[in-house]
């Protein structure tokens, strides 16, 4: 294996959980967050070549992640399953203290939008640059910026910081 190879994978391993983390944000479930990871890394060593030097080696995974999720949503849509998490989901218990700001913030993000919700988490908590964030998500970049504003403004109010005008 050349010392580049081991070099990109090793950046790989470095990065994997950031990806996981965006996956599990996307599929709001651990095992299809799994799954879809497991499924980008495979198509990423199978395209390696492509992967252009000198460019950002996690925003190229993102989007790789970002697209394993979406053909795997299609996918479900021909076979016509039903997604029940978004009920599971909201019927988490709360617990106390500062777990329970945390799972208060997970479950306004996950009441999100995907679209405002990856916008979030690509930009807020793995703190890529606009422009890379909406190469990602494929999107004009006045686009990532609205959909920053309205998923700040959405979690702002689901967190109780500010009422509706």
């Amino acid at each position: 294996m050349s010392d580049d190879l081991a070099a990109i994978r090793t950046e790989l391993v470095a990065l994997l959980p950031r990806l996981r983390r965006f996956a599990r944000a996307l599929t709001r479930h651990a095992a299809d967050a799994d799954d879809v990871l497991q499924a980008a890394l495979e198509k990423a060593l199978a395209r390696i070549g492509s992967w252009q030097p000198g460019t950002r080696l996690d925003s190229w995974m993102f989007t790789i992640v970002r697209n394993t999720w979406l053909d795997e949503v299609r996918a479900r849509r021909r076979r016509g399953e039903v997604d029940v998490l978004d009920t599971a989901l909201a019927t988490v218990p709360a617990a106390e203290g500062s777990v329970d700001d945390t799972l208060s913030v997970q479950r306004a993000m996950e009441s999100l939008p995907e679209e405002q919700r990856s916008a979030l988490l690509l930009v807020l908590v793995e703190g890529l640059p606009y422009r890379e964030a909406a190469t990602v998500l494929d999107i004009p970049i006045g686009t990532l910026t609205s959909r920053l504003a309205r998923g700040r403004e959405a979690l702002q109010r689901l967190l109780g910081g500010r009422s509706e005008p």
